[in-house]
């Protein structure tokens, strides 16, 4: 029998769950640990940030932590203050929780199908039900409990209302951890019931650490975090989809711009065409999106510093130039990517919208490339 997807996990890449360390999000880290330490440990947490930076790293980690500890504060009455999340891997909360089987944790993400087996797009009010099973159950054991939400974005309105009210009346030594990518899509009512704690870029040092622990050591770290933009899920993405290459092979392209090579421009657009292909055209949709928005932001700030392909930056010092140039790049983007949703919707053909995108680029490069 097939294992249900995880979508909690990136591909490519180990879960959360059993990353051997949180890295570069000390300052959350320690966030947390000076309201426990404090006696104000709330009831509820929002670990909100940018996609792919350790969200739900840190939120396995506090939940581990918190359930690594003693009930009553132990025999000999309360513990030194903690001045870390780390449990020992041997310890028996730890174990259970890496073999997914702890009696007094509860994560709650989407469901699949039972009819395919496909994830569903949404977590939906029958699996926040079962978190209230939960509660029933867990409670003969004792101790603290926990409810990891991966990702609280992803709650329909009816499962959004059942978290909230939890949030409102939260059992008795429960902690619910909401990881999410895009707050402001929450309700304001359990923002408001959360205390926040922010995860943020990583990086070139800490995103080289947790690809070398991923078994995903490289040497092109420097171009990964210019491309991922700290993101450590984008990193492994780029890693494991040949993203790097891929991404070279459109500056390649587009260095020819104002004027583009129709052959190479096909060549990349057949490479997307079929079922087969549909990572790589969604790889190559996302490269020439972000493409844009560096070609924009090049227009306002300057060239970046770091590239991720060879001749980027000269690439974009070209194109970009000045803040009109960085007008039209952030009107193409917002366009092109609207174009490039409802072509995927409508099942376009993907050769056809890749090769649509490239000469609108080549359209707004006449009017844009310093020679």
């Amino acid at each position: 029998m097939t294992e249900a997807p995880e979508p909690d996990r990136i591909a490519g890449a180990p879960h959360p769950r059993d990353a051997p360390a949180l890295v570069g999000q000390d300052a959350a880290a320690a966030d947390f640990l000076d309201a426990y330490n404090a006696g104000r440990l709330h009831s509820g947490w929002l670990i909100a940030g940018p996609r792919g930076t350790g969200k739900a790293t840190l939120a396995w980690k506090i939940a581990t932590f918190l359930l690594a500890q003693p009930a009553g504060g132990g025999l000999l009455g309360d513990p030194p203050p903690a001045d870390t999340l780390a449990v020992p891997p041997d310890h028996p909360d730890a174990r259970l929780i890496a073999v997914g089987s702890h009696p007094r944790l509860y994560v709650l993400r989407r469901p699949t199908d039972d009819k395919t087996g496909v994830l569903r797009a949404e977590i939906t009010v029958d699996t926040v039900r079962g978190m209230r099973s939960f509660f029933q159950m867990s409670a003969t054991d004792g101790g603290r409990r926990v409810v990891i939400v991966d990702a609280a974005d992803e709650l329909n309105r009816a499962a959004a209302n059942a978290i909230l009210k939890e949030l409102e009346e939260p059992p008795a030594d429960t902690t619910l951890l909401l990881i999410a990518h895009q707050p402001s899509r929450l309700l304001p009512t359990i923002r408001s019931r959360c205390r926040v704690l922010r995860t943020t870029p990583l990086g070139t040092e800490d995103l080289a650490r947790i690809l070398d622990q991923s078994g995903l050591a490289t040497d092109r770290t420097e171009a990964l975090r210019a491309l991922s933009e700290g993101s450590a899920g984008d990193a492994v993405r780029l890693l494991t989809q040949d993203g790097l290459a891929t991404y070279a092979q459109l500056v390649k392209l587009l260095e020819g711009l104002p004027r583009i090579d129709r052959p190479a421009a096909l060549k990349l657009a057949d490479s997307c065409a079929g079922k087969a292909n549909a990572n790589r055209y969604a790889l190559v949709l996302d490269l020439l999106d972000l493409f844009l928005a560096r070609a924009a932001r090049a227009g306002l700030t300057g060239a970046p510093s770091s590239q991720g392909a060879p001749g980027e930056i000269l690439l974009l010092t070209r194109l970009s130039p000045n803040d009109r140039a960085a007008r039209a790049w952030a009107q193409l983007a917002q366009d092109a990517g609207a174009r490039a949703r409802h072509a995927r919707a409508v099942n376009l053909d993907p050769a056809a919208v890749v090769l649509d995108m490239i000469f609108q680029i080549e359209r707004v490069a006449q009017t844009t490339a310093t020679p």
